[in-house]
């Protein structure tokens, strides 16, 4: 597999353009700028490439959603607000090697022939917004970005945008919301942006990483980007793993690898060598998958036939000394914070389900709490504007079929076996 996003991480300090240049960056562009645009975008579909950054929708078909007969101004929306635990990949290409995410943005929006680009940062990221910036100013006064890109006659301008520093800023039409500056609620769909976006004209939303393949299959075609996968899976991904493991990072690697191949040859192992009780495959907001799980290929398809799906391919390793129940509540506090309050369900719903893992936790739970749990799964997840909560309760949901022992034993123990020394105070008091 040739890297892709990683290929110049091996450098001390990001490259300055010149330095891209000379290491092979933006030469795909000049088989791209000024190029008919309908063979190209024949490239993409043909590809496989999907959306990394959760959802998994093809790209090609999600573009050819946009039509000849767009009204201008079409705009590009660069989602570059990574939030959820266990998601760390974008961040690394930000600040590691800002030119590979221009070069995407610059050749996405030939493409789509986009008239303007945003690429929206996690308000964390200042200092890897301020890279991008540097960057998007050295390409140019090189003439790649601004008017008349290349000689070509077309004209774009690339903006980098701070987010309001919240998870809900990552939703696409929140995001949009944020990007006008509205409070980062999320939009009624349809319409969906591709139809009335930014400002109320066509907008294509894609994650950082799908737009970095993008220069790479139109240089290189559709069938070198099916190649770098393994099996049906097609190009390359960058995996995290994070939690119970002695080597916590992130690897560029074939889509379609194995949990087995990252969590113990890749991140090296579990820590002290102790027993795996679950994964997340894709950040904070998938389901559990289990060690029988652990030789399925983490592409958009394994994930899935077990009732989970890939995410961002964000791996959180839990291993036998963390209580999984002390680990939904750690998730879903995370979520109950970050929810815009919009919507009664999510605002209400998810502290709610805090309160009662809290009691397992305390040993205070009892039988009808079981049930209670599953009922406010239930009752919140058809019933939410946005996909937060729904998302926040696949871990709930996978450990009530997966843990079930474990929530009885906390019921009749009358304690956490794992944690037997907690503040009563902190479940929390409701009428």
């Amino acid at each position: 597999m040739e890297l892709v996003l990683s290929r110049n991480f091996h450098h001390q300090v990001p490259l300055d353009l010149k330095g891209y240049k000379a290491a092979g960056g933006y030469q795909s562009l000049t088989t791209i700028i000024g190029q008919p645009r309908e063979p190209l975008l024949e490239e993409i579909k043909n590809s496989g490439l999907r959306g990394c950054g959760g959802g998994g929708f093809p790209t090609g078909m999600k573009w050819s959603f946009l039509g000849k007969e767009a009204q201008h101004p079409v705009y590009l929306v660069v989602n570059l607000d990574e939030s959820e635990p266990g998601s760390f990949k974008d961040r690394q290409v930000l600040y590691r090697d800002p030119h590979t995410i221009l070069e995407g943005v610059i050749a996405s929006s030939y493409l789509l022939g986009a008239d303007k680009a945003f690429v929206f940062i996690r308000g964390e990221y200042r200092q890897g917004a301020m890279l991008l910036e540097q960057a998007v100013e050295q390409a140019r006064a090189a003439g790649l970005v601004g008017n008349n890109v290349m000689g070509s006659g077309w004209n774009l301008d690339v903006d980098v945008h701070l987010s309001a520093g919240r998870y809900i800023c990552g939703e696409e039409t929140a995001l949009l919301n944020a990007l006008e500056g509205y409070r980062a609620n999320p939009r009624s769909k349809p319409p969906f942006p591709i139809v009335k976006g930014l400002w109320g004209q066509p907008t294509i939303v894609n994650n950082v990483e799908t737009v970095c393949h993008i220069p790479w299959i139109a240089h290189k075609g559709a069938e070198w980007f099916q190649s770098q996968g393994k099996g049906k899976a097609a190009g390359s991904h960058i995996y995290q793993v994070s939690g119970a493991v002695k080597k916590p990072g992130f690897f560029e690697l074939p889509l379609g690898t194995t949990a087995r191949e990252l969590i113990f040859e890749h991140a090296g192992g579990l820590l002290d060598d102790r027993q795996l009780v679950a994964f997340l495959p894709g950040g904070a907001s998938t389901q559990f998958m289990l060690p029988e799980h652990l030789d399925i290929a983490l592409d958009w398809d394994g994930p899935a036939s077990v009732g989970s799906r890939l995410g961002t391919g964000g791996i959180i390793v839990m291993d036998d000394t963390i209580c999984p129940i002390d680990f939904m509540i750690n998730l879903t506090e995370f979520f109950a914070r970050e929810s815009c309050g919009y919507c009664t369900p999510c605002r209400d719903g998810l502290p709610y389900l805090v309160h009662v893992l809290k009691k397992f936790e305390l040993g205070i739970a009892k039988t009808a709490d079981l049930d209670l749990l599953n009922e406010l799964c239930d009752t919140i997840y058809p019933n939410t504007f946005c996909a937060l909560a729904p998302g926040a309760l696949m871990p709930i949901m996978a450990g009530l079929k997966h843990f079930k022992s474990v929530f009885e034993a906390h019921i009749h123990q009358g304690c956490c076996p794992h944690q037997q020394e907690l503040n009563l105070e902190e479940a929390g008091s409701w009428a």
